[in-house]
């Protein structure tokens, strides 16, 4: 077989792994919305939805997982071809995190639901960061297709404001619970959703910092911004 064949079956692989990834991307997003659906509304059918989606995103994130292991047992390759391999398997890791996060929120909805709390609580409080993460995720997925840094850059710096949303709200709960006792349980509960709403800004960032490890070589984990700034011109 020649080296050139060897070659065309080896992106046709990588094309194929890549629209996986992609599809992946696309579920989690869904998932994120309906979680964001979920808390908006206090909806319990959108509480099913979410963990619907959970169990075709576990089951794909397997799937993808022994695509990348055989190709890589079967092409051995190497730099550049090796480094977006691992890529993707991060990637892929990655998102499958979010839709654990989102499934996280939707399982603390039906815990508000259940307490009879909602009311009572600033839940739309929520709904800035939510949309902000769900936000990012889309450009994450977006930049990947693309292996477009100057977006990436772009997500790093806007994770930050999810971070600031969250310390407030923080804040916020605190003087909640400070004032009224009765409602610490469900605002633990929301507390919790706060939390899995900046973790799905984690992950979009660590999204994003693959992408100038794709294109740059460079490992940006760690670093500061204006070092990020200095691979990506």
């Amino acid at each position: 077989m020649t080296e050139k064949h060897l070659s065309t079956q080896f992106d046709s692989e990588l094309n194929q792994v890549t629209a996986r990834v992609m599809e992946l991307g696309g579920l989690v997003e869904a998932e994120i919305q309906q979680a964001v659906q979920a808390l908006s509304h206090f909806s319990l059918d959108a509480v099913d939805q979410v963990e619907a989606l959970e169990r075709r995103v576990n089951a794909m994130e397997v799937e993808i997982d022994h695509e990348l292991t055989t190709i890589i047992a079967r092409r051995q390759p190497t730099a550049r071809d090796l480094r977006l391999l691992m890529a993707f398997s991060k990637a892929t890791a990655n998102l499958e995190r979010m839709g654990d996060e989102a499934t996280r929120m939707a399982r603390m909805v039906r815990s508000i639901i259940d307490s009879g709390a909602v009311r009572a609580l600033p839940s739309s409080e929520l709904h800035i960061a939510a949309e902000l993460a769900s936000g990012l995720l889309r450009k994450a997925l977006d930049a990947f297709a693309r292996l477009d840094t100057k977006t990436a850059l772009s997500i790093l710096k806007e994770d930050n404001l999810i971070d600031q949303e969250f310390d407030g709200f923080v804040r916020k709960l605190i003087t909640y619970m400070m004032e009224d006792p009765r409602t610490i349980s469900a605002s633990l509960d929301l507390l919790f959703l706060a939390k899995a709403i900046e973790r799905i800004g984690d992950h979009s960032k660590n999204v994003a910092e693959l992408i100038i490890y794709l294109v740059e070589g460079k490992d940006v984990r760690h670093t500061t911004m204006q070092e990020i700034e200095s691979v990506v011109q």
